[in-house]
């Protein structure tokens, strides 16, 4: 667990005069920082949504995700230097400050390996499930497939399932647009849990785009299934890669709903799930917990539209598990 106690000065030290007229308290984070304190302090005193922020600095002829200034403002990520001074200039400029306090605290350029902790092997990326470290051992046991995931930074998922007339669940696609953290990556690891009654060896992966199958691993005790999906070729450090994959798994009971574990953040993730017309569910809610064991927050009614379909869509979302929850009557 970390914590941020920000740079404060020595007890001795003047805080000297407020930067051009400034609140003293944020005259202090810009001086001292961290970054995204000060960040965060500058649009809150200039009153503006982080939508309206974007579209101001967009008027200034430079474009930035929403998601990346809320990561930005949260410390979840940092600029990265020199691709983000543009943006963090024209931060300065919508949100009046002095030129040069934010850019001043964004530092030097750090080499690739110090921007990320250690990659997590497989074992631990799945610790959602406390009975699957045997399934995943022999993944982490190669180390240019255990650190693949660890590499990569999710953009986007859409998570496609389709019910059948029993209220099972028949298939689920998904769809990911990733990014390389670093040069090297050639894969990604899926991991598949199955409703309850599943029998997992009868599950199938069917490859889409941008990918195919390699090794594949079961084990029935946690209805559990990885599999890696094998790309072209190696990522550059920044390249985008867009890939899909179907599972396959129409075993097991009535499905609670579909639910996706995210170890980091992600801006952008869509379930929806498609129903048999003759086997509509009770209720449907969207719901997003920060732990396995944690109280549901964010928890929306879902309307089950035309052709028997029901979306959720979650911006900024992780880490923690998102998806839908199902009732049936």
């Amino acid at each position: 667990m970390t914590a941020d106690f920000g740079h404060a000065g020595p007890a001795d030290e003047p805080t000297g005069p407020p930067i051009g007229g400034l609140p003293a308290s944020l005259a202090e984070t810009l001086r001292y920082g961290p970054f995204h304190r000060a960040l965060r302090d500058a649009i809150a005193h200039r009153g503006l949504s982080l939508a309206r922020l974007r579209a101001h600095i967009e008027q200034l002829g430079v474009q930035v995700g929403q998601s990346t200034l809320s990561y930005w403002q949260r410390g979840l990520r940092h600029p990265e230097v020199p691709r983000a001074i543009p943006t963090v200039r024209a931060l300065e400029t919508v949100l009046k400050l002095p030129p040069d306090s934010l850019i001043a605290l964004i530092g030097p350029r750090q080499p690739p390996h110090a921007q990320r902790p250690s990659p997590a092997g497989f074992a631990e990326l799945a610790s959602a499930w406390a009975d699957t470290a045997p399934l995943l051992a022999e993944f982490d046991a190669i180390p240019e497939s255990s650190r693949s995931n660890a590499d990569l930074e999710m953009l986007s998922v859409h998570d496609a399932i389709l019910i059948g007339g029993r209220h099972e669940q028949r298939a689920v696609t998904t769809r990911l647009v990733v990014r390389a953290l670093r040069g090297g990556p050639d894969r990604y690891l899926a991991v598949h849990q199955g409703d309850e009654g599943c029998r997992i060896d009868e599950a199938t992966i069917r490859p889409g785009e941008g990918c195919r199958q390699g090794r594949l691993r079961r084990q029935a005790a946690s209805r559990g299934m990885a599999v890696e999906l094998l790309f072209d070729r190696r990522l550059a450090e920044g390249e985008e890669h867009v890939f899909s994959y179907t599972v396959v798994d129409e075993t097991g009971g009535p499905t609670p709903g579909h639910h996706r574990t995210f170890r980091d953040p992600c801006p952008s993730y869509l379930v929806q799930m498609g129903f048999h017309r003759r086997a509509l569910p009770a209720r449907c809610t969207k719901q997003f917990r920060s732990g396995l064991l944690a109280t549901p927050v964010d928890v929306d009614e879902l309307v089950c539209g035309l052709g028997g379909v029901v979306s959720a869509y979650f911006s900024d979302v992780g880490p923690g598990t998102a998806g839908v929850s199902v009732e049936w009557s």
